[in-house]
């Protein structure tokens, strides 16, 4: 099945929220295997993958009441594997095999034209929250962001505390959570902070 239109993802969520077990199956049947494909590009263990996939779509339906998804169903679907795919790898660094550290960076992009998709409507859509962020706080979080500099040195760019630059982040990851969707756990966007772009 192909990923969903505009209009047929918001019907379906509106029915997935009511609890239609009906309107799970038609998202799991359109995004599985992209999701999968994803997934795998990464971690190369068809077992985990598929867990993975099943632990996401576990997820929503536990959260169907709570969420609301302010991107398309398949970027916030993608979102949601790529952190537990990351997550995995964070948990288990000491016994999985050095090779698939190997190119990591080259095989995230490796996969379906769909998650490609995914991936930049995401990318892009942080990028339009990011740009539409109050001025001090835009520049704290690019300055953390895109320059890498640690809380202390932003305060000594900008002339303000570090305390006051972690309330901007602060504010911003909540900006971004937000417009991401309100069921967007806090985990995430920090990941997305951290590893998207």
């Amino acid at each position: 099945m192909s990923e969903l239109g505009k209009n047929e993802s918001e019907l379906l969520m509106e029915k997935l929220c009511s609890g239609d077990k009906k309107a799970l199956s038609l998202i799991y049947d359109s995004y599985w295997k992209p999701l999968y494909i994803s997934a795998f590009s990464i971690l190369k263990n068809k077992e985990i993958c598929e867990d993975i996939v099943q632990e996401v779509f576990l997820d929503i339906w536990k959260n169907r009441t709570k969420i609301k998804i302010e991107i398309s169903i398949g970027s916030y679907l993608y979102a949601c594997i790529r952190y537990k795919v990351y997550s995995h790898f964070r948990k288990n660094k000491n016994i999985i095999k050095e090779e698939l550290f190997e190119n990591l960076n080259n095989r995230v992009y490796q996969t379906t034209p769909m998650t490609l998709l995914m991936h930049k409507e995401l990318l892009t859509h942080i990028d339009s929250v990011i740009e539409s962020l109050p001025k001090k706080c835009k520049k704290v979080y690019k300055l953390s962001r895109e320059k890498q500099l640690s809380h202390k040195e932003i305060g000594e760019k900008l002339n303000i505390s570090a305390k006051t630059v972690e309330n901007h982040i602060t504010k911003a990851l909540r900006i971004i959570r937000r417009s991401l969707g309100d069921s967007m756990s806090a985990g995430l966007v920090i990941w997305l902070y951290h590893y998207l772009n």
